[in-house]
């Protein structure tokens, strides 16, 4: 089972995310700012991070900054989910190292378990 950490301090749309992955079969953990998602990940070893850019305490951006120099999370597909649709925070976090942006306002659950199929599959053999 592919384990996947959701980065997000709207706890309503957290829910929304975890639920619709469990739905899935994804094992699911939310941390609610980036100090989270730092202390988080030694213990909850993700197969991939749903990422979002504005939280509290340490923001998504220094937060992949982190995770993409690092040799043991460097490689870990990150999706960020973000309301920032302006070309140049996507590209910041393309340059970062994201995998592949979202747009909160113009997302879809569907389009969300779509893009984080495709991840997967691009890093490799699915778990069963």
């Amino acid at each position: 089972m592919y384990k996947i950490l959701v980065a997000e301090d709207d706890k309503l749309l957290a829910n929304a995310y975890k639920v619709k992955l469990a739905r899935e079969g994804y094992d699911v953990l939310i941390a609610a700012d980036g100090n989270e998602v730092i202390s988080t990940i030694d213990n909850f070893v993700p197969d991939l991070i749903v990422l979002d850019l504005i939280m509290p305490k340490t923001d998504g951006f220094l937060v992949l900054e982190h995770l993409k120099k690092s040799d043991k999370w460097k490689n870990v597909p990150v999706l960020v989910s973000s309301n920032l649709s302006q070309s140049e925070d996507i590209v910041r976090a393309t340059k970062l190292g994201a995998d592949d942006y979202i747009v909160k306002s113009d997302l879809s659950m569907k389009v969300l378990g779509d893009k984080i199929k495709a991840l997967l599959l691009k890093k490799g053999t699915p778990k069963p």
